[in-house]
């Protein structure tokens, strides 16, 4: 049998201070959400200023991106492909640029979903959420 690491919730808190530093930075108001490798809330921060439907949005992205091992934007640039059956896969939902896996030693330990800004600028601040870890 194989093992795995898993987020703790000093990682969790870790990653939700360097993302909530990056948006911050930047005068951005999301929501952050980070969710464990089977798309589960762990930590949900929505920011001063942030609007309401991105408390929905964000924890969708982190879902997406976990139980699809990659980032959401691929699924966006799926559906914008021309592909629009890919809407009726079961499960998924936060289809947008912005969900980021976290990825230690080849597995998918969460992700963070952050919305609230540009598709690209909530991935950075998802993406300097998970730098924290330095993994």
């Amino acid at each position: 049998m194989k093992t795995k690491p898993f987020l703790e919730l000093a990682d969790v808190k870790a990653i939700a201070a360097a993302a909530e530093a990056e948006a911050l930075k930047n005068n951005w108001a999301v929501t952050i959400a980070i969710s464990d490798d089977a798309g589960n809330l762990l930590w949900l921060q929505r920011l001063d200023g942030a609007a309401a439907l991105s408390s929905h949005i964000a924890p969708a992205k982190a879902h997406t991106a976990a139980m699809g091992r990659r980032e959401s934007k691929v699924y966006e640039d799926i559906i914008n492909g021309g592909r629009s059956a890919f809407l009726t896969a079961p499960a998924v939902q936060g289809l947008l640029e912005g969900g980021v896996p976290i990825v230690k030693d080849g597995q998918v330990i969460g992700a963070v979903g952050v919305s609230g800004v540009k598709s690209n600028e909530d991935a950075q601040i998802a993406k300097a959420g998970i730098a924290a870890l330095g993994l």
